[in-house]
């Protein structure tokens, strides 16, 4: 049977905007990737900048910064589990930096090499803004027009057979609510705008949130700082002073800020603080989708199927990108194979029906876990599962055990506070 050839818009020109083109166009489908800014790479590519907001409120505002890298991130999984299939980052140096987790300009590099060995780079639209993804024809579609704003100004619109969503999601903050912070005089920020410590020499600082950016954080200002308070809910087995370290302590969530100013946490201390420094994630934004049928509800995009595919608007409409807790770049690339040979014919689909049965069932499951909403798309630890579940649907091997030691073995480092610096501290890719 011919496969189906396909035009398809790509939204975004991240890491996983890039290896999307690349496999449809593998699949033979003719590709358009819509790139905001002035160049590919996506969360990868620094700017020194921050919002004037600094937390970041008004993802729309005029000026709004997309990049949430901090100046010394480096990678938090070593670079053999960074690369693509047929192009690895392991083996390789791309901008001088040969370290085992090497930092943001060495996989920009990798990235812009990638884009433009894969013959992506020719797709890219740079300064291309999508405004607006619509179905033609009833509520379902079967062609999208994409709404796009050049660099000039002007605004056009194109007709595709198929869109493909890769914009990320690190770049609009979660920001929480704390009882009493309307009386806070200190600074909030968001980790989004965070990029060096400088600015945070000699101050008392609370860091909210025990992710890979919290604890890489809090490491890397409490060199300048007076003193670094760690809050997370997820803290109880380890509160107090932070071994190795001289003015770093944990504490369970913060419970309020009292009437006095001061930060208190759940355990009942209470600390005098300079900055409320909140590294609490990202939430899923997509400004161009308004469609009947896929909400965005606590962090949990759907109904999906298999974190991909809208059930109601399968197979023409489609993200890659939106797990996390995994080894990222190889599950772009497999939900990238998928997306391209559904769209193609050579691999098919459940009904619509049967994949919002699989989805609510998966939702079910969590609920009985006891996982709440907001960790829908996070994989860990049925991530192995997931790009196994892939790989099959598109006649890949399952993943070799190697690289699943690999990739828990780095998992440990990155939860793990009480260790020696050794440079290879990093954030969440």
């Amino acid at each position: 049977m011919p496969r189906a050839v396909r035009t398809v818009a790509v939204v975004g020109a991240g890491a996983a905007g890039l290896v999307a083109a690349r496999e449809l166009l593998r699949e033979g489908h003719a590709v358009a990737v819509f790139e905001k800014s002035a160049r590919a790479g996506g969360t990868w590519a620094y700017d020194p900048r921050a919002d004037a907001d600094p937390l970041s409120r008004d993802p729309g505002a005029p000026g709004a910064v997309h990049g949430s890298l901090y100046a010394s991130l480096r990678t938090n999984l070593p670079r053999e589990l960074m690369g693509f299939s047929g192009f690895p980052l392991a083996g390789r140096v791309f901008a001088g930096d040969a370290r085992t987790f090497p930092g943001h300009k060495e996989v920009l590099a990798f990235l812009d090499s990638f884009a433009e060995e894969s013959g992506v780079a020719a797709r890219v639209r740079l300064r291309s803004e999508v405004l607006r993804v619509a179905p033609l024809g009833q509520d379902r579609g079967e062609r999208w027009a994409v709404a796009w704003r050049s660099e000039d100004g002007e605004v056009e619109e194109e007709l595709f057979d198929a869109v493909v969503v890769c914009n990320g999601h690190c770049t609009v903050p979660v920001v929480p609510k704390i009882q009493g912070i309307d009386k806070w005089r200190g600074k909030q920020m968001h980790s989004h705008n965070y990029r060096t410590p400088e600015p945070f020499r000699d101050q008392s600082v609370v860091v909210v949130g025990l992710g890979a950016s919290g604890m890489d954080i809090a490491r890397e200002i409490s060199h300048v700082a007076k003193e670094v308070h760690i809050a997370s809910r997820y803290s109880e087995d380890r509160l107090g002073k932070i071994e190795l370290y001289q003015n770093a302590w944990m504490h369970t969530e913060i419970d309020c800020v009292q009437d006095d100013g001061r930060v208190r946490f759940a355990e009942g201390s209470a600390v005098a603080a300079d900055t409320i420094l909140y590294c609490t994630g990202y939430r899923y934004h997509f400004p161009f989708l308004d469609l009947d049928g896929l909400t965005v509800d606590n962090n949990r995009v759907g109904p999906l199927y298999k974190h991909v595919f809208p059930t109601k608007y399968a197979p023409i409409l489609s993200f890659v990108g939106l797990p996390f807790k995994t080894i990222i770049f190889q599950s772009f690339e497999l939900e990238s194979k998928w997306v391209a040979a559904v769209l193609s014919g050579r691999a098919t689909l459940p009904s619509e029906e049967d994949m919002l049965a699989a989805a609510r069932e998966d939702y079910r499951w969590m609920e009985e876990a006891g996982r709440p909403k907001r960790h829908t798309h996070a994989l860990w630890p049925e991530w192995v599962e997931y790009l196994n579940w892939l790989a099959d649907q598109v006649g890949e091997p399952h993943l070799e055990e190697r690289r699943c030691e690999m990739y828990e073995k780095a998992l440990k480092r990155i939860w793990s506070l009480d260790r020696e610096e050794d440079n290879s501290d990093t954030s969440a890719t």
